[in-house]
């Protein structure tokens, strides 16, 4: 059986506060788009291994135990039966981006674990699972637009449809540290919650609508920064880093012509 695990991108970051946990409560609106990686899981009956992962596209560093795929895999396992398996992952989503590609991974993996072997997690489950993965990591289970809290993994299904618009992402070639990204920024409460900017109209989120890791993340990597100012430039409506960075979108009202920035990795389509 084989699914397209999709991207994501950020529309807004907050950071409001430091938790005692030593993570941070933020504020977003995670929104699906088409870029996407492709993953397979065949059942493999002679293999004296029970998770065999075959890796293509761009390079996978680390050891298999850090892997969120093997990590879900032996989570599962706690709980139900899985055949030993063969699992091929074609990457193409940029690591670093601020894109969610590995947390997609991780959760499509998981509903695909699910269908295929019938294990019958509900859908809360399934959740579950992905949470213990990493924050955004839940969210692609339902892979719809929501608003989210605290570390990121607590929802609120929100209506924004922006599939009139094209979007355009450029990831300027810089791995960007979720860590060192937060070590930088000085948790506040915003002057108007997402939620409300998220309401108004597209035309004004350009002021309103900010992601607080931009102004660290460009202090130290101007290229992404340049990005930006290049979206706009090209007559985006809105451009923002995704996440952490240290990909750059931009929303369009019609298809972008980016030749000048095809040398670095990019996708353009429909929004969802």
């Amino acid at each position: 059986m084989i699914c397209f695990p999709n991207a994501k991108i950020n529309l807004g970051l907050n950071i409001t506060e430091k938790r005692t946990d030593g993570f941070h409560n933020i504020e977003t609106v995670f929104y699906p788009i088409g870029w996407n990686d492709a993953l397979e899981v065949i059942e493999n009956k002679n293999s004296k291994q029970e998770f065999n992962l075959h890796l293509s596209g761009l390079a996978i560093s680390g050891n298999i135990e850090d892997n969120l795929l093997y990590k879900a895999y032996q989570i599962i396992k706690q709980t139900k039966t899985v055949p030993a398996i063969d699992v091929y992952l074609h990457k193409t989503l940029p690591m670093g981006a601020g894109l969610g590609g590995g947390s997609a991974d991780a959760a499509f993996f998981i509903n695909l674990l699910n269908d295929q072997f019938q294990l019958n997690f509900t859908e809360t489950e399934r959740i579950d699972i992905a949470r213990q993965l990493g924050s955004d990591c839940a969210f692609f289970i339902k892979n719809s637009p929501v608003y989210a809290a605290q570390k990121g993994d607590v929802f609120t299904d929100i209506k924004l449809d922006l599939s009139h618009l094209y979007i355009a992402i450029i990831y300027p070639n810089v791995h960007s540290n979720t860590k060192e990204a937060y070590s930088l920024v000085k948790p506040q409460q915003p002057n108007k919650s997402l939620l409300d900017v998220i309401k108004q109209p597209i035309t004004t989120w350009k002021t309103d609508l900010v992601n607080d890791f931009e102004k660290s993340i460009f202090s130290l990597y101007p290229i992404v920064e340049q990005t930006k100012h290049d979206l706009y430039e090209l007559g985006a409506v809105y451009a923002c880093m995704s996440g952490s960075g240290s990909a750059v979108f931009g929303l369009f009202e019609k298809e972008p012509d980016i030749k000048h920035l095809t040398q670095f990795p990019h996708w353009i389509g429909k929004m969802k």
